[in-house]
């Protein structure tokens, strides 16, 4: 900015880039601060006459860019008012010159300070192109779930699962680990891909190695207390528990999580990198195909992990105990590992709490499973699980996903010493708000429906399930679903912006939370419309057996 003023000699002689004074002597000339957007704002200096420099006539420059260091005493003889009006052409012809003096002084700052390369240019995306970005990985990671809920319909009569009621605990804890692990591993590469910290090979094999080690490290752990949560949900109701059953469920849910994760972050890897190559926001593709692939795979794995194991109770009393010990003892490894790199070093002491929470919060939401499919009047619950809290937790990890992005490539203080208070956002500026975050949540929401519908008849003329869609039936369940994707787009813009302002990283904390929260509102949901629609008298357990 330029300063006109009728004082001389007074100001700092300081310099630093950006702001520029001249000073003005000649009398009767009004003093004003002369912005570089061409508006004019006066200023008021003091009228004593013995303040005032004796001398007038001829302009005289000076560069300055400081107020900070004036003394005390002239910033207090001096008081500014602001009114805006146009430049004349002389000084605005003087002001270009200056501005151009400016940026090369800036630039030669720049250089000599900052050497990181420029990070690319963010994507300019209406509500048309996020929407089509989304839906085709988002009906991917739908017939995913599809999958994943045929799966469970089918395996939830196995010996395995009968014998061992507790395994449907794991079901959500373990399919809740793809929200814990593989779609905040997305989110992270989405975003260090978005600002370019994966533009040269050897920042991209720094970062890939790094996460993929701390994943396996916190599934293993995660896996455990999976196990841990299963084992005391089931034997509180119980009173007692079986100690081989026990050590089936901590051998089941370590080698299941561990082998998951590993298959899930690697395709998250070759995702990731090729959408940047041809031009996507991985934002938009990566976290949906993460859940698409993330459901099936953990429940196929838990059922046959957990079949095979079982049926070695009978013959050998040492496979489930050495499989948890094998897989626990790969842990120091995993963490030398993680170590060595400096953008996941962090993460193995500070990223545990969200993912150990989330993972309680998903072990609540499987003993709801646990409790209502094995209710013969409630069998038909099983294959619609995975679909309600995939479709859900696809959905608000793309929108968590974007805002953490948006935050990063913004240059947003990531935290302050003292955050100002803020407003709680209300749904109305969380859907109808001008901003891009608003366009994606309504993007989202309006995918639910429709989306459902096409899942929906999927299921129904694959004859899968124990429930016929009935009218009644689907009004329910889409009211449960939209109720519980509004939630969570809702949650994901508080919690995001909440957690930046105190200096976590959203791709690392917000994510975890959000899908265990989809799980534990969409099971909740889903087990009182099936309550609501036994009581009115909509019942039909017979399709599919």
């Amino acid at each position: 900015m330029v300063l006109w003023s009728k004082e001389q000699d007074k100001l700092s002689t300081d310099m630093s880039t950006g702001t520029e004074i001249i000073e003005m002597k000649k009398e009767g000339a009004p003093p004003a601060y002369h912005q570089s957007n061409g508006s004019v704002h006066p200023v008021i200096l003091p009228t004593d006459p013995e303040e005032r420099q004796p001398n007038a006539g001829e302009y005289e420059l000076t560069e300055v860019t400081s107020f900070s260091d004036r003394p005390e005493q002239e910033s207090d003889r001096t008081e500014m008012v602001v009114i805006d009006c146009r430049a004349n052409a002389k000084g605005q012809r003087e002001e270009d010159a200056l501005l151009e003096n400016a940026s090369q002084s800036n630039e030669s700052d720049d250089t000599s300070t900052d050497q990181s390369p420029v990070p690319p240019v963010p994507l300019k995306e209406t509500s048309f192109s996020i929407g089509l970005q989304v839906v085709f990985p988002f009906l991917l990671a739908g017939f995913g779930t599809v999958a994943a809920g045929m799966v469970l319909d089918i395996v939830q009569h196995w010996k395995v699962f009968s014998e061992v009621k507790e395994v449907f605990i794991l079901v959500l804890a373990l399919v809740g680990l793809k929200g814990n692990l593989e779609m905040t591993l997305a989110s992270r590469l989405s975003t260090a891909a978005n600002i370019g910290q994966m533009d040269t090979a050897k920042e991209m094999w720094k970062m890939i190695m790094g996460n993929l080690a701390l994943i396996q490290v916190q599934a293993t752990v995660v896996g455990f207390l999976a196990s841990v949560a299963a084992v005391i949900f089931g034997w509180i109701p119980k009173g007692h528990f079986k100690m081989d059953h026990a050590v089936l469920l901590c051998a089941s849910s370590v080698a299941t999580a561990f082998i998951a994760s590993l298959l899930l972050g690697l395709i998250m890897i070759g995702v990731i990198v090729a959408s940047r190559k041809v031009g996507i926001n991985p934002d938009n593709v990566a976290t949906p195909i993460a859940a698409s692939l993330g459901d099936l795979i953990t429940l196929a794995l838990l059922a046959g992990i957990s079949t095979g194991l079982y049926q070695q109770l009978d013959y050998n009393d040492y496979a489930n105990p050495l499989v948890c010990v094998f897989f626990i003892a790969l842990t120091p490894v995993w963490i030398l590992i993680a170590r060595r790199i400096p953008s996941t070093r962090e993460l193995l002491y500070s990223g545990w709490e969200p993912v150990i929470i989330a993972m309680a919060i998903s072990s609540v939401g499987g003993l709801i499973l646990d409790k209502t499919v094995t209710d013969p009047n409630f069998a038909g619950m099983a294959v619609f699980t995975p679909v309600i809290n995939g479709v859900a937790g696809n959905l608000v990890a793309v929108q968590a996903s974007r805002i953490s992005t948006y935050l990063h490539m913004n240059g947003l203080p990531i935290s302050e010493p003292n955050p100002a208070p803020q407003k709680c956002p209300t749904p109305c500026s969380t859907f109808f708000g001008s901003g891009v975050n608003s366009r994606s949540a309504r993007v989202l929401f309006l995918l639910v429906a429709p989306g459902h519908l096409v899942f929906l008849y999927t299921i129904n003329s694959m004859r899968a399930g124990h429930t016929t869609l009935t009218y009644v039936f689907i009004a329910f369940y889409l009211a449960a679903a939209l109720l519980q994707v509004m939630i969570l787009l809702y949650l994901a813009d508080w919690m995001v912006q909440w957690m930046w302002k105190r200096g976590m990283d959203p791709d690392n904390f917000s994510i975890p939370y959000l899908t265990a929260l989809g799980d534990l509102l969409g099971t909740g949901f889903l087990a009182l419309c099936f309550h609501i629609l036994w009581l009115i008298g909509d019942r039909d357990t017979d399709v599919g057996d």
